[in-house]
Order: C-alpha cells, then structure tokens, then sequence
C-alpha cells in the first residue's frame, strides 16, 4: 500500500461530486486524491500552497548564498567611498 501524506482523503469521484463540501470537511488540512485506493495527487489550501513555494525559494536562496560564500577567495575588496 501506498503512504499517504494527509489525515483527509477522497477518491476522484468525490471530488467530482462536490469539491467544495469535500474543501470544507478538509478544514484547511491537504486532502489526498485517490485513484483505486491510490494516492494520485494533493489538494492544499492556496495559504499552504503559498507557504511551501516559499519555502522552497528560500532554500533557493539559501544555497546561492552558501555557494557564493564558500567562494569568497575569489572575492575583490572595495572602498564604499570609492563607489
């Protein structure tokens, strides 16, 4: 059997019946799609889905900073004033 990632789950035939019901019930929790007992894809809220896209950016950001930081040999000094 498969994991599933959420506390909620439905199959797709629930969601096509009456997704907003199936939303509701959820109470802003992700939601597991099932396709013959499957999981086949993740409904979140759009506050979590939001959340998580940042996330991910700024564990983007995190690397370039790291990377760039390991390089700072290559680094050039420079005089503000000078700017």
């Amino acid at each position: 059997m498969e994991l599933v990632l959420s506390r909620c789950s439905a199959s797709i035939s629930e969601l096509k019946k009456n997704p907003t019901a199936l939303i509701n019930e959820a109470a802003g929790e992700a939601i597991t799609i099932l396709n013959h007992n499957v999981p086949t894809a993740y409904l979140v809220p759009a506050e979590t889905y939001e959340w998580l896209v940042n996330k991910l950016e700024d564990a983007d950001l995190a690397q370039i900073v790291q990377s760039r930081y390991n390089e700072r040999s290559n680094a050039v000094e420079v005089n503000i004033d000078d700017l």
